[in-house]
């Protein structure tokens, strides 16, 4: 929340655009206005600080959770993976007893426990171990262990960087790091679940997110996942740090049997939907990273470079007049760069720009895309069929048959920098 603040990304991404993409089904959510939207992030700091400290916990977290929600679903092109995974782990605290020991509530009822239950620690590892064990599942494709693509194209961006810049320009960096990032993503959680290798493996975890954050724009991702991943230490861990203090009085038990069937029900619910969002993309064939159905919510971290241009031809049908109209005349720069690659977003501002041509006057509007698109390097092909009249189809979660296939060329070989 404070970067936003620091950065001065509030206005720019949440109040000074006049169109916003929304989530299927939430169309209906609405910014608060300038000043809200400022007031909530504040908000959602002081809330995020309760947490910490522990204060007020359960509510604090409901309430940070909620309003995160809230804040992402303004806009669609907000997404990245870190900050679904925050709104997430603010679920899993919101419901967990983490604010029973060593939190300011704690001090204050007279609390003590000597570890999180078992089953909240099991929880939280497999909410971790989800990120990190579909990322290298997404990995497992052509594009990233035979082509080294994306990577060879971002790190042909990096080779002035100190140290490890140089490397970069030999052809055999990219396939190294590909492979890498493959087998960390794919091996860490059980190394990190193996009391053995658990203390090295985190070293290892520690390196690798700190490379990331030197080589690529990733935001605070690298910082949250280091984090995260100290919930596979014992949940006594931070007691070998400071004398363990003896307390006489028994913790309030936290919830009684009669509930405890409910919330294993809630939890089993809870660990199939996460492990069934990531292979919704399964329903849909062909290419996730081509069609972009199914790709938000799955952890596809860092597997596409793609990048486009559109441009929407509008007609009017009775008196076959037309307009060639740019998606740059509605967007913003950050919006515009995420709709280039992502069919829904365009057909969303399709249908924008099909009601803002009705308003003018305009009747029985038709909107065409000239959608190209370019995925990890490969020469630029056509996204979206140019003959389908976006204006009349209808936003669904089916598969869409407007969307052309992926295609099928290899991306560009390997070669020295």
């Amino acid at each position: 929340m404070l970067r936003f603040v620091g950065y001065g990304w509030i206005d720019g991404l949440f109040v000074d655009t006049s169109f916003r993409f929304k989530y299927f089904g939430l169309a209906w959510v609405q910014p608060p206005g300038e000043i809200g939207t400022h007031v909530l992030f504040w908000v959602l700091a002081l809330l995020a600080l309760c947490i910490a400290v522990g204060l007020f916990f359960r509510a604090s977290a409901a309430a940070f959770a909620i309003g995160f929600a809230y804040l992402q679903a303004i806009d669609v092109t907000n997404y990245l993976n870190h900050y679904y995974l925050a709104l997430l782990l603010g679920l899993l605290l919101a419901v967990s007893p983490a604010h029973r020991a060593w939190s300011l509530d704690a001090r204050r009822n007279g609390w003590r426990i000597d570890v999180v239950p078992a089953a909240w620690l099991w929880l939280f590892r497999f909410q971790v171990g989800v990120v990190y064990t579909f990322a290298g599942l997404a990995k497992a494709q052509a594009d990233w262990l035979w082509h080294a693509q994306p990577l060879n194209i971002w790190l042909a961006s990096r080779t002035g960087i100190p140290i490890l810049g140089p490397l970069f320009v030999h052809s055999w960096a990219a396939p190294l790091m590909s492979w890498a990032g493959f087998l960390f993503d794919s091996t860490i959680v059980a190394w990190l679940m193996w009391p053995r290798t658990r203390p090295y493996a985190y070293a290892i975890v520690i390196v690798f997110h700190v490379l990331t954050r030197v080589l690529f724009p990733i935001g605070m991702f690298p910082v949250i996942m280091i984090l995260a991943a100290l919930v596979f230490f014992p949940a006594n861990w931070p007691r070998g740090f400071v004398r363990h203090e003896q307390d006489a009085r028994a913790p309030t038990p936290e919830s009684t049997p009669r509930w405890r069937p409910v919330g294993w029900a809630l939890a089993g619910i809870y660990c199939a939907v996460q492990l069934v969002l990531p292979l919704r993309h399964l329903a849909y064939g062909g290419n996730v990273l081509w069609h972009e159905q199914g790709m938000r919510f799955s952890w596809r971290v860092m597997v596409r470079e793609k990048n486009g241009s559109v441009t929407f031809q509008v007609r009017s049908e009775p008196d076959r007049r037309q307009f060639e109209v740019s998606a740059h005349d509605y967007l913003n720069r950050l919006q515009e760069r995420e709709l280039s690659g992502q069919p829904d977003l365009i057909l969303q501002l399709a249908h924008h720009i099909r009601d803002d041509y009705t308003r003018r006057g305009l009747r029985k509007v038709e909107v065409r895309v000239d959608a190209i698109a370019s995925l990890n390097g490969r020469p630029p092909g056509r996204l979206i069929d140019p003959d389908v009249d976006l204006a009349k189809v209808n936003s669904s979660i089916l598969p869409a048959r407007w969307i052309l296939p992926a295609p099928t060329s290899a991306p560009p070989r390997l070669r020295a920098l």
